[in-house]
């Protein structure tokens, strides 16, 4: 069999440079490319659609990818194995270049059979390449193999002699290939169907972990920012030429390119989705762009910075995230371009094709995502799909604003994250994003009972009637209602009533423990106000516990118990004295009470750490949400140069370092000229321009406190001082967390919520 490789393709081989994935991808993309096919042409198939990649168990092993699929005439099989060969169709295939097998083998190992065969054929028809003796004539030789049933049908392709490392890196990377496989291949598996094993395991789709459908948000309190948009662009048809798969700008009768007859008319369309992922990443975030259904972009962030069309130098700063960056993003999307060119690799597109271009202009616009920016550079406002997203969830605090899980003070990222990777990992209870929006609605129902319970707390109330009584040595009269529960209610009925009356702790629902003690799985429920928790006594109890089988357990929280209402206990710290004796049995440990408590915290509440770390991580992402709103409200007003203006020559310095050291050499040019700046000065700033300008901070612009309505000018600078000496608690605290005492940092924590709780907007 003759496979002498074209001359284009010789200039090309070279200079390619595949990965051990790669190289494997190239193989399954032609059994995918020929399962395509079946599944077009509308022909049943039996035997299903199945690829099985076999890992070599030593460095003298071999690699096999066999498939399931039509198998292949011997004429067809002598184009498949020519370097430079294409098939009919560039368009519909995933196997774009006839390189691609062979780069791919090489790469591999120095020996490779090809077998196929199609159902009726009476034997196996093969090729031999073996790069040891192929001469210049690139002759290959043929092979043959005895089929056991004459249905058979596929094509089997065995690499040995191969490359010591890349059979090592196989060897020890399965489940790393099968991970980057189920990335790349996703939407073939998960919507197609097609099976693909790697050393005899099934590989799972990596799916993406987004806010459902009907998920939104209301900016600025009225318009309504799904977190779900479908993309469905229709492109005029274009005339693409089969061979070489270029798109023609004029209408001739050969390919512009190639000079190939093979030219037709084509449907073009960008078609996909943009959306919110339910928990923010440093890295995984970003927009996968599809060809055919692979992967050829995966997380990929281009389109989250603006390049001025002009090629103004500088204007190419990222877009997104810049709300508290350093926490990462959250916007994703998967993006199918079947028109748009790609490179050889099949890791890029053609970035400079118009069809490409066309494409960005449709999902993000030609204006900078920054509605003050496009404003300031005279361009319309952006109304493409990721501009309304960035308009919805650039910010990231808790609560319903945003679509961002709370525990009441602040955002549980860690915690979210953790649940993303029990969606990945296939756990039911993480499949839909009830879990996220729980937590969501349980950070407005805390944050709204610590707002009530300030308000109760600062109005004279009529005297504690129990109280005196208990003073008096009274017994507490019992109502019959629960006298009559405890009559006739056995345990298991009164815990299925605490259940059915109760909503889960998204936060407190996980597992608990210590690696010297044991794990267990606690789901955590808070019970409904005028339910009373009553233990095996029928005494009044502030948690309770209700052991299942193995390591699972509920416990039932009374929110409205006076230990938390009027003492100001945290949940947390009364279920773990909960838990402690019974991980302390399980294990017949000898640790003390206290020394439980604090090693089960320590594992498994991490995140409420009180150090200078922990809390000052804290007060500067709450300040930079300051900064991002403050920025946002001053050039919604205008008010930016006055604010510039405030500033003392030191503070400007600072500013213009904190530019040059973020690499927004850009921004540096426009000081003064936006609020941009804002993000950049010292936290101890943004106290002073609050007492110097309250009129651009107060009345529900950044904070919710009133000024100019009230006439009282000590009442007014009450007002100011209420928000101020919360921020300089917090600014103080971001800026020298690691100097500071406990009790400092017991203070900025509680500053931390209290001017969390000053934020317009959760009124």
């Amino acid at each position: 069999m003759k496979i002498t490789p074209s001359a284009r393709v010789l200039r090309m081989l070279g200079e390619i440079e595949f990965d051990e994935w790669q190289c494997v991808a190239e193989l399954v993309d032609n059994s995918f490319d020929d399962f395509s096919e079946i599944v077009r042409s509308g022909a049943e198939w039996p035997a299903g659609y199945k690829v099985s990649v076999s890992l070599p168990s030593s460095a003298n092993g071999e690699l096999v990818i066999a498939d399931t699929g039509q198998g292949m005439t011997y004429e067809r099989l002598e184009r498949a194995v020519r370097a430079g060969w294409s098939g009919n169709d560039m368009h519909d295939k995933l196997g774009l270049f006839g390189m691609g097998f062979n780069v791919a083998t090489a790469r591999l190992g120095k020996r490779t059979r090809v077998l196929t065969t199609r159902p009726g054929d009476t034997m196996w028809i093969g090729v031999e390449i073996d790069l040891d003796h192929i001469q210049d004539d690139f002759e290959a030789t043929d092979i043959t193999e005895p089929k056991s049933d004459p249905a058979q049908h596929g094509t089997r392709i065995v690499i040995d002699r191969l490359n010591r490392t890349r059979a090592e890196w196989l060897r020890r990377n399965g489940s790393a290939l099968r991970n980057v496989l189920g990335s790349v291949y996703s939407w073939i598996l998960d919507v197609r169907g097609f099976e693909l094993y790697v050393g005899g395991t099934r590989v799972k789709p990596v799916r993406h972990c987004r806010w459902g459908d009907d998920r939104f948000v209301l900016y600025n309190g009225k318009e309504r920012v799904p977190a779900y948009i479908e993309i469905k662009e229709d492109l005029r048809d274009g005339i693409a030429c089969a061979d070489c798969g270029q798109w023609q700008l004029t209408h001739g009768e050969r390919c512009a390119d190639c000079g190939s007859g093979k030219l037709s008319v084509r449907k073009r369309q960008i078609r996909g989705w943009l959306g919110i992922q339910r928990y923010l990443h440093k890295t995984d975030y970003g927009i996968d762009f599809l060809r055919n259904g692979r992967k050829i972009l995966r997380w990929d962030k281009q389109l989250f910075t603006w390049s001025n069309p002009d090629g103004v130098v500088g204007n190419e700063d990222p877009e997104y995230p810049v709300d508290l960056a350093h926490q990462g993003g959250r916007i994703i999307g998967e993006i199918h371009l079947d028109h748009v060119p790609v490179t050889y690799q099949k890791d890029a597109f053609e970035y400079g094709d118009r069809s490409w271009l066309s494409a960005v202009e449709v999902l993000r616009g030609l204006a900078p995502l920054q509605p003050k920016r496009a404003e300031d550079l005279n361009y319309p406002e952006n109304v493409s799909p990721l501009a309304l997203l960035f308009k919805g969830y650039r910010r990231n605090d808790a609560g319903l604003r945003c679509l961002v899980p709370g525990d009441g003070r602040k955002p549980i990222h860690d915690e979210t994250r953790r649940w993303g990777q029990q969606f990945q990992k296939g756990s039911p209870d993480f499949q839909t994003d009830e879990r996220w929006w729980q937590a969501i609605l349980e950070h407005e129902e805390t944050k709204n009972k610590g707002k009530q319970a300030k308000t109760t707390a600062s109005v004279p109330n009529q005297p504690d009637e129990q109280a005196v009584l208990d003073a008096l040595g009274v017994p507490a009269d019992v109502p019959d209602s629960a006298m009559e529960t405890k009559k006739t209610e056995t345990r298991s009925e009164r815990l299925a009533r605490y259940e059915n009356a109760s909503t889960l702790h998204s936060y407190l629902s996980r597992p608990f423990g210590h690696p010297d003690l044991g794990y267990l799985n606690v789901e955590t429920r808070l019970i409904e106000r005028g339910e009373t928790l009553l233990d095996d006594l029928g005494q009044a109890v502030p948690v309770l516990l209700d052991q299942r089988a193995g390591n699972e357990l509920t416990a039932f929280v009374d929110a409205e118990h006076d230990v938390f209402r009027r003492f100001g206990a945290d949940y947390s710290d009364l279920l773990l004295t909960e838990l402690a004796p019974v991980l302390k049995v399980r294990a017949r440990s000898q640790w003390v009470p206290s020394q439980l408590v604090a090693g089960i915290r320590a594992q498994s509440l991490k995140e409420s750490a009180l150090d200078g770390t922990t809390v000052g991580a804290e007060a500067r992402d709450l300040l930079n949400e300051i900064r991002g709103r403050t920025a946002t409200e001053l050039d919604r007003s205008g008010e930016y140069r006055t604010a510039y203006d405030h500033l003392s020559e030191e503070e400007t310095t600072a500013v213009e370092q904190s530019m040059i050291a973020s690499g927004r050499l850009g921004q540096v040019e426009r000081l003064g000229r936006d609020a941009g700046f804002i993000s950049y000065i010292p936290a101890l700033a943004l106290v002073r321009l609050v007492e110097t300008m309250p009129e651009a901070f107060l009345d529900r612009r950044v904070f919710r406190g009133p000024y100019a309505d009230v006439k009282s000018p000590s009442a007014r600078s009450l007002s100011v001082a209420r928000v101020t000496g919360y921020l300089a608690d917090v600014a103080t605290i971001g800026t020298f967390a690691g100097e500071a005492t406990v009790l400092q940092l017991q203070r900025a924590r509680l500053s931390i919520t209290l001017l969390g709780d000053e934020l317009a907007g959760g009124e």
